[in-house]
């Protein structure tokens, strides 16, 4: 498998780094998309397992909240989550009057889908309509990226002190520190290539890049954990097949998702 492995990682950074550049419609359709897509993946993880979350809101929901994230108004996004959760609980109502047996349960699994992949995921629009966006988003999604290889890396090399034994026990905390080290340095790294490549971006900083890589390389690690814990408790090993040798999409954005809402917000901080 690892030739095709090499060969959808290639694809992927290159079809990742034209839509980041690119921006626009484009880039929040891809979002949407890959965001309407893990919901689907995340719905059917339950429902393979005897709950009944409601797949096709789930997926519709986060599509159209990623979207309406792009139109520059926060309030649009808020209205549908809000409409969308009155609709989602008049299904489970629904749904239990036909038979079902824990549509309180389902009601829950179903909203935290649409507010973890679509209000959290939306974040990633949200980075990229900032000043200067496109360099943030590379700065941000190069230090999860470096932070996870760096991680496995470290941890085969000297890892001993296991991290989470129970949910991973491959995770050591010789290789989270390592993680931390190197997509600190990457942040920083990319922001002083892209202030050389793009001189008119004017919040970047090497100092601002450390930053982000540092608090994204920290935090970003527990949304890969929290979908480990999904999976670890149904004892799948991936959510979907999509990408060969990778698993599926939600198996693939598990740790974008918290990139995109620390690197907005840690973003935000240094535009005030």
């Amino acid at each position: 498998m690892l030739r095709e492995r090499v060969a959808v990682s290639l694809f992927g950074l290159i079809l990742s780094a034209w839509l980041i550049t690119t921006g626009g419609w484009a880039f929040a359709f891809a979002v949407a998309i890959l965001s309407a897509a893990a919901a689907y993946e995340y719905g059917i993880l339950f429902r393979n397992n005897t709950l009944r979350p409601a797949v096709p809101i789930l997926v519709l929901a986060v599509f159209i909240i990623d979207l309406l994230r792009f139109s520059g108004n926060p309030g649009h996004s808020a209205t549908a989550l809000a409409m969308i959760s009155l609709i989602a609980i008049l299904w489970h109502i629904a749904d239990y009057e036909k038979g079902a047996t824990k549509s309180g349960t389902d009601f829950a699994i179903t909203l935290a889908g649409i507010v973890y992949l679509g209000w959290i995921g939306a974040y990633l629009i949200s980075l990229r309509e900032l000043q200067d966006g496109m360099q943030w988003m590379f700065i941000a999604l190069s230090s999860i990226w470096i932070a996870d290889s760096a991680a496995y890396f470290t941890g085969n090399w000297i890892g001993k002190r296991k991290l989470v034994p129970r949910l991973s026990p491959g995770k050591t905390w010789e290789g989270y520190l390592g993680g931390i080290l190197f997509g600190s340095l990457s942040g920083m790294a990319a922001a002083l290539i892209l202030m050389e490549l793009t001189p008119n971006a004017a919040t970047l900083s090497g100092l601002r890049g450390f930053i982000i890589g540092a608090v994204i390389s920290i935090f970003a690690l527990f949304g890969d954990l929290g979908i480990s814990m999904f999976k670890r408790e149904f004892q799948t090993k991936n959510t979907g097949k999509l990408f060969l040798g990778h698993g599926g999409v939600l198996d693939r954005i598990d740790s974008w998702l918290w990139a995109g809402v620390l690197g907005f917000y840690v973003v935000s901080l240094f535009q005030l």
